[in-house]
């Protein structure tokens, strides 16, 4: 083992941080509703190339197949952005509502050259600096609304998660409106991001709980790894991962064929404002769940979201003759809770994880969890091209089933109070 990390002693947390006057409530709420507003703009762009899928695969001649790179080069993006501002220790050199101004930029630009792509080749390397951006962007805002939360945590990183969520849902609403063409919502969504980070930037102040920084190393997520608590956080982030953003990517598809089997209209109205309503049902499912996972544990949160967004999964596919109403109240269902444990599992390292090396093992976690997320992204329409939309949403259901044994394992598990001064989770 290297030297210097043997010589650091048993996993255990950091002193807390010094007191500083409480924070009154107003003030606490205003920043949390400033900086998830911010949160609700800048994420617009990240589904903007799925929002507008059909349109693209029109004039471009893609594929289903084809058509998913448009998203999975914003998560691989995302992961090498925020690895590689880790490493580099950017948080150190710049504040968070700084790097999320700088993230905003950089995605509304990377974003808009969708727009002047004369194909999928050419769009590709734009959507992956979008992803690259955005991760200036996610996690610093979560940081950001920590220094103001010591009690409610839960319950507000449920909403700075809703608030994503609703983000990434935005694209779908603007396209809903009908008769737009398709760069307009491109061109819409980039002004809509970079109207988040400049609201950050200049209307949000920092909180008062600020706590100490570290550079990214894997040799300490590894080592933080070694508590079980960790350990089985992240094996549920893996299988939430697993569901959410191939569910998020194409239920607008879903949907859309759902529409035309039944002879119905399948206008890109009916089917935005559809993917939008089941998407941003997940921001209701997120402040619920931050609500239960204080009031009943993380664990217990994210096993009851697993359990019904995994059943959902397991059967939705398989019910399209039944026609578009009963799958939209299924999907409501579904976006309510594929997304409510999402700061669950992260929460837990913040608590269990030895302090030190919080920011590690999160950067870990994150990039395990969303480039897992590649791969069903790509695989979803392959299996649905062969097999059907049945079989393709039942090859999610995996992911919750295996967090859902994890929170079961992690509940039995001793619990370890969170100590107030940890790192904020990176989604």
């Amino acid at each position: 083992m290297e030297k210097g990390i043997e010589d650091r002693g048993p996993l255990t947390a950091a002193p807390t941080s010094p007191e500083v006057a409480p924070v009154s409530d107003e003030g606490r709420w205003r920043a949390l509703g400033l900086l998830g507003l911010a949160m609700v703009l800048s994420m617009a762009t990240w589904f903007s190339a799925a929002a507008v899928l059909p349109q693209l695969r029109a004039n471009w001649n893609l594929s289903r197949v084809a058509g998913s790179w448009l998203t999975i080069m914003v998560q691989i993006g995302f992961v090498v952005g925020a690895v590689g501002s880790a490493y580099l220790g950017l948080a150190d050199r710049l504040s968070e509502r700084r790097l999320m101004l700088l993230g905003a930029v950089g995605a509304a630009l990377a974003n808009a050259g969708l727009a002047v792509s004369g194909g999928l080749i050419t769009a590709l390397p734009f959507r992956f600096l979008v992803g690259v951006s955005l991760a200036g962007v996610y996690p610093p805002s979560l940081k950001a609304m920590s220094t103001w939360f010591r009690r409610d945590r839960g319950t507000a990183l449920g909403v700075m998660v809703g608030a994503l969520t609703l983000g990434s849902a935005l694209p779908h609403l603007v396209n809903g409106f009908g008769g737009l063409d398709w760069k307009v919502v491109v061109y819409a969504t980039s002004l809509l991001t970079l109207a988040g980070g400049l609201l950050a930037e200049f209307l949000v102040e920092d909180g008062p709980y600020r706590f100490p920084t570290a550079r990214f190393d894997w040799r300490d997520a590894r080592r933080a790894l070694a508590a079980r608590g960790v350990r089985l956080s992240t094996l549920g982030y893996v299988g939430h991962m697993w569901e959410l953003y191939a569910m998020w990517a194409w239920f607008g598809a879903f949907f859309a064929d759902v529409l035309a089997r039944d002879g119905g209209d399948v206008s890109t109205v009916a089917v935005g404002l559809a993917t939008f309503s089941v998407i941003g049902a997940g921001a209701l499912g997120s402040w619920a769940g931050g609500a239960i996972s204080d009031r009943r544990g993380r664990a217990e949160a994210a096993g009851i979201s697993m359990a019904f967004s995994g059943t959902v999964a397991a059967v939705i596919g398989f019910l399209a003759p039944t026609g578009p109403w009963v799958v939209l109240a299924l999907g409501l269902v579904w976006g309510f809770w594929v997304v409510a444990d999402s700061a669950q599992f992260s929460t837990v390292v913040t608590e269990q994880a030895d302090q030190r090396f919080v920011g590690s093992v999160l950067t870990a976690q994150l990039a395990a969890g969303f480039i897992l997320s590649v791969f069903t992204i790509f695989l979803v329409p392959v299996v649905r091209d062969s097999l059907g939309w049945g079989w393709a949403f039942l090859m999610l259901a995996p992911g919750p089933a295996l967090g859902l044994w994890a929170m079961n394992s992690l509940r039995d598990h001793d619990r370890v109070v969170a100590v107030p001064s940890s790192l904020e989770p990176a989604p």
